[in-house]
């Protein structure tokens, strides 16, 4: 039994000298503070971690990519199971697939998958974990081309706790264990089991065009206006986003990607680029992978103090909404608050709402709100700012990603889930029937053994 229940791979304490470097994620504003962090190797040590916090009753979290915005994969005087250093990628050209281990982030994923000429639609930041991604659904620049991450995806694997209270491997896809990888597709990190890989269908990709339009806070309306009513409607072969950065900061940003010629794309954006005065316009065609680094943040992968939420629109938003941000982008706790928007429709919304457990398939526009600041006393003004916009705006939105967490949300199974959250808790229900796997958000099972 001693052998069964030992800690394998590279394991960090408090103690070690690497402590703090392993314990910290991209999130400064929510301290943990782990007993053990496991760094998995292999899924042998997966499965070994699961059984020793099953045997010892220690508390747990899952990590990939340290980007969980309310620092769920931390916890503290427990044990925190990383994945991120099992990142190998097998690709098989014959099928057009990738077989991609649960710890690989995006840069690795992208840069590999390049080299073959093909890629998957995932995000933009580039030390984000795939595996977090692709769970919450996966939005991204091909969104309205190839659809949600979690679309292109054919098989996950992942190590559960059965009812018979053992650690079983399984595999999940559309005909093994179907309700299962039903979930995965939308249905939130953590709450079922650890994946330890996923295999994808890949998509072959070459050169694509981007542009970039900045216009001063001047064209605030008009520019949003504009933005939203184009960007849903446009060729789908075009996803495009738009920050509205503070007045301090006097940005109004406005990117995307085409998988085309940018002749045709600057006969796209032409109603776009006639919008108020632009101060700066720059298209151009690229390979994939330089559209890859212009569109990944720096300060995105950087840890900072940060508090973030979001929601969806259903419909473009009327001049009192628009007013509404623009009231609260002038007032705002300093330049580093925006609110950031991603065109959805195309290849998203041709799957039901309920054929995955992403829920928003005919919401038009993600929207997330972003505080970033330096120092603890800026702390409180920065969280209440996010949640009295996010409240503002409410009357106008729906719901809110569940990649984009928010501990401040009272409904939240509503607010992620929508009315696929029932048939999760049956999920639960048959894949973690002890409810080994929670945390302040997780899906609760459809009975509470405890």
């Amino acid at each position: 039994m001693v052998e069964e229940t030992k800690l394998t791979g590279r394991i960090v304490t408090p103690d070690d000298a690497e402590y703090e470097q392993a314990r910290t994620n991209n999130n400064l504003g929510v301290p943990e503070f782990p007993r053990i962090i496991v760094f998995c190797q292999n899924t042998n040590d997966v499965l070994n971690a699961l059984k020793w916090v099953k045997v010892n009753h220690v508390p747990f979290r899952i990590r990939s990519g340290r980007h969980s915005y309310e620092n769920f994969s931390l916890v503290n005087g427990g044990l925190v199971i990383d994945v991120s250093e099992m990142d190998r990628i097998t690709f098989n050209s014959k099928d057009m697939t990738a077989k991609i281990e649960a710890g690989a982030n995006l840069g690795k994923v992208y840069n590999e998958l390049w080299k073959k000429g093909t890629t998957i639609p995932a995000g933009t930041e580039s030390s984000v974990g795939l595996v977090g991604l692709v769970l919450g659904g996966g939005i991204g620049m091909l969104s309205r081309l190839f659809g949600l991450t979690c679309d292109n995806l054919l098989e996950v694997e992942m190590a559960i706790v059965n009812e018979q209270r053992e650690v079983e491997l399984i595999k999940a896809n559309k005909s093994h264990n179907s309700d299962l990888f039903w979930a995965c597709c939308g249905g939130g990190g953590g709450n079922f089991g650890i994946v330890t890989s996923l295999t994808f269908k890949v998509q072959p990709i070459s050169k694509v065009s981007i542009f970039s339009i900045t216009w001063e806070w001047e064209d605030f309306e008009a520019a949003f206006d504009a933005w939203q009513h184009w960007a849903t409607n446009t060729d789908k072969r075009l996803t495009s986003e738009i920050e509205l950065k503070s007045k301090e900061a006097n940005q109004i940003i406005a990117q995307g990607e085409f998988v085309g010629s940018s002749f045709k794309l600057k006969e796209l954006l032409q109603p776009l680029i006639d919008v108020g005065c632009p101060k700066k316009v720059v298209i151009k065609e690229v390979s994939y992978i330089e559209a890859v680094q212009f569109f990944d943040d720096p300060s995105g992968n950087q840890p900072a103090p940060r508090k973030r939420s979001g929601s969806f629109l259903n419909k473009p938003f009327p001049k009192d909404a628009i007013l509404t941000m623009k009231h609260f982008l002038e007032n705002a706790p300093n330049e580093k608050s925006s609110i950031w928007h991603q065109s959805l429709g195309g290849a998203v919304e041709e799957v039901a709402s309920n054929e995955t457990a992403f829920y928003y398939r005919d919401a038009i526009i993600a929207q997330e709100y972003l505080a970033i600041w330096s120092h603890p006393s800026e702390e409180r003004a920065n969280i209440r700012w996010i949640e009295e916009l996010r409240n503002a705006l409410s009357r106008y939105t729906t719901g809110d990603y569940v990649n984009w967490p928010d501990r401040f949300i009272r409904d939240w199974p509503t607010a992620y889930y929508g009315e696929n959250f029932k048939k999760l808790r049956e999920v639960k229900r048959a894949y973690d029937p002890y409810n080994l796997f929670h945390f302040p958000q997780s899906i609760p099972p459809l009975i509470n053994w405890f």
